[in-house]
């Protein structure tokens, strides 16, 4: 049964860039294995539709329950965040208010960096996670298939995705943009997730340096980089004589807690250090140092606000796919929502059909059951599609025609 027609509500809460600077989204940040058992343990207390999305510029929970706090409380109790901390920098969204939210997600309209098209693989990784555990119906399908069209159109007919200025991208102009300080860099990068994996490949292209160092958890990965770009490999044993001797270093892992402690810096060296992790991944106490300068993903973000004005532009056109998608999601659950009383109406006028047919066939000579209920039969096809017309067209009122449908003829 659609979870809609148990009473429950449609819900988006969370928290993002908007209010929640990175060191609280960091306390809200989710890892794969934490939205596994968030999720495994819903569906068990009898959640049917949900999904996670946590990314560095945002944690949420999408899906359905009888009152937001059943969601919060579960974030909160999966993350290091309080409900006094989601209370101040939160938003929850109900019902078709957290569908556009969603789509306006998908298509990048509502990313740190506009127009960010890197939401879209952390999206179907969301929608993997939650299909694996069993908290994907019919409702969340379509809204998620939804989404990823109108993010599909909007890609293809708008420039709001224009150029490359992503996370990654805006990782590698300003390194470029300090080339007089850091010439010719040893780099390091620490993580090959795909926002690490894009920045190796923006720096190879469009970075002049030393050399670049790749270290991560995973090996098999770390070889397929060096075979396409040509990377240098270290083992993460290593990782403390790797950072000592980096011009710049880049964190992007998604480790849930600080890998890269401030005892394996040289406090002589001058570094840049870029962490590109949500939660942060460096140790807090490396800021006091004089000469290392640590980047986060918030600042990178304002440092490339001033290359977005085009996408700006499009804002406007992508606003009208995102209502044409609404619209169309919208009236799919009209017709859910409708078709149980609809199926009723047809019951009880077939019945009523029936009735007469029987009633008429004593009184009347020349009468003619197959030609009555031909007749009658194109009657009640004609009535139900009014009922579906009227209800489609008028949005605000197909709960109260639902609900007269149902006292009547139920």
């Amino acid at each position: 049964m659609d979870s809609f027609l148990k009473g429950n509500n449609f819900y988006a809460i969370g928290l993002s860039y908007k209010k929640a600077d990175v060191t609280v989204r960091s306390k809200f940040s989710l890892s794969k294995e934490q939205q596994i058992s968030l999720l495994e343990e819903a569906r068990l207390a009898g959640f049917e539709e949900l999904m996670v999305i946590s990314t560095c510029n945002r944690t949420e929970i999408i899906g359905f329950a009888k009152h937001p706090y059943e969601l919060i409380s579960q974030l909160c109790k999966y993350s290091e965040g309080t409900v006094d901390e989601f209370a101040r920098y939160s938003f929850v969204y109900k019902n078709m208010e957290a569908a556009e939210h969603f789509i306006s997600v998908a298509t990048g309209l509502d990313s740190q960096i506009l127009g960010d098209y890197e939401i879209v693989n952390q999206l179907k990784s969301s929608y993997d996670i939650a299909k694996n555990a069993g908290t994907m119906s019919a409702y969340m399908e379509r809204l998620y298939n939804t989404a990823l069209q109108a993010s599909k159109e909007v890609k293809n007919k708008t420039q709001l995705s224009s150029g490359t200025t992503t996370v990654s991208y805006a990782t590698v102009l300003y390194i470029r943009e300090r080339a007089e300080k850091y010439p010719n860099p040893k780099i390091l990068l620490f993580g090959l997730g795909e926002i690490g994996e894009n920045t190796a490949k923006g720096l190879k292209n469009h970075v002049e340096y030393t050399s670049l160092t790749v270290v991560n958890r995973t090996i098999e990965k770390s070889h397929v980089l060096r075979k396409n770009l040509g990377v240098e490999l270290a083992s993460i044993d290593n990782l403390e004589d790797e950072i000592k001797k980096a011009d710049v270093i880049i964190v992007a892992t998604g480790a849930q807690t600080h890998t890269v402690k401030s005892s394996m810096f040289d406090p002589d060296k001058k570094q840049l250090i870029i962490d590109l992790s949500i939660p942060n991944n460096v140790d807090h106490k490396v800021r006091e140092f004089d000469n290392k300068r640590v980047v986060d993903v918030d600042k990178l973000s304002a440092k490339t606000k001033s290359t977005f004005e085009n996408r700006k532009l499009q804002i406007p056109k992508v606003l009208e796919i995102i209502q044409k998608y609404k619209d169309e999601f919208y009236n799919w659950v009209s017709f859910r929502k409708s078709s149980p009383a609809l199926n009723s109406l047809k019951i009880s006028l077939e019945s009523i059909q029936r009735d007469a047919i029987a009633v008429n066939q004593k009184k009347f000579e020349q009468f003619s059951p197959s030609e009555i209920e031909e007749v009658t039969t194109t009657m009640i096809n004609k009535i139900i599609s009014k009922f579906a017309s009227h209800m489609r067209e008028h949005n605000g009122q197909a709960d109260l025609s639902i609900q007269v449908i149902e006292q009547v003829f139920k």
